[in-house]
């Protein structure tokens, strides 16, 4: 299946979300698709995939490289806004968000995720968060060598128009709120600046 592949810091981690689903799958939900590309990759192994996305120029885009991705029956893509538009709840064997969930209210995301997800389901969040400690400036300092050799190495790119928006909450913010949400996540800080939690409905 061609994807239309291209590397970022966020597509860097999509093979973390590939790896987490459920074997098999048949529903999976990407909130914040933007222009598809996770998808279409996720279209691979699942048997339907819906991707949603407030920008009507992303859907655009995402169903122009989706036909000419194959298996067009297996991907839909929904131009609303995830917290409104009616999805079915309890249908979703995985529900994913790749550097997303800053554009929403954290809170009323990760339940309205939760509540869509069927039990024993797989959510996986890639999100950004922002340095407000000195340990948080630290890490990211740290990192920052690593994050210029695989810049150089891969070639970020990043598809044009996709909306960007300053993240407001702190990393010990997130992760308070992501166990407090969903008991029994798992949260972890990556390097390109991103952290993931992860959680099975049980």
């Amino acid at each position: 299946m061609k994807t239309h592949a291209y590397w970022n810091h966020n597509t860097h981690y999509h093979p973390l979300v590939l790896d987490a689903m459920p074997d098999p799958c048949g529903e999976a939900l990407d909130v914040g698709c933007g222009e598809g590309l996770l998808v279409r990759r996720l279209a691979g192994r699942a048997r339907r995939v819906t991707g949603v996305d407030r920008s009507a120029e992303m859907i655009e885009r995402a169903r122009e490289l989706a036909a000419g991705a194959g298996a067009p029956g297996a991907m839909e893509f929904v131009q609303a806004d995830f917290l409104r538009h009616p999805l079915p709840e309890g249908a979703y064997d995985l529900i994913c968000s790749v550097a997303v969930i800053h554009h929403m209210d954290f809170t009323s995301a990760l339940t309205r995720m939760a509540e869509l997800l069927r039990p024993g389901g797989r959510l996986v969040i890639v999100g950004l968060a922002r340095e407000r400690t000195p340990w948080d400036r630290a890490c990211s300092g740290a990192a920052l060598p690593a994050v210029m050799v695989l810049d150089r190495l891969y070639g970020k790119t990043d598809p044009p128009g996709m909306p960007m928006v300053e993240p407001e909450m702190s990393w010990g913010q997130v992760r308070r709120d992501a166990l407090r949400l969903l008991p029994g996540a798992r949260f972890r800080r990556h390097l390109l600046w991103r952290y993931s939690v992860c959680w099975r409905k049980p």
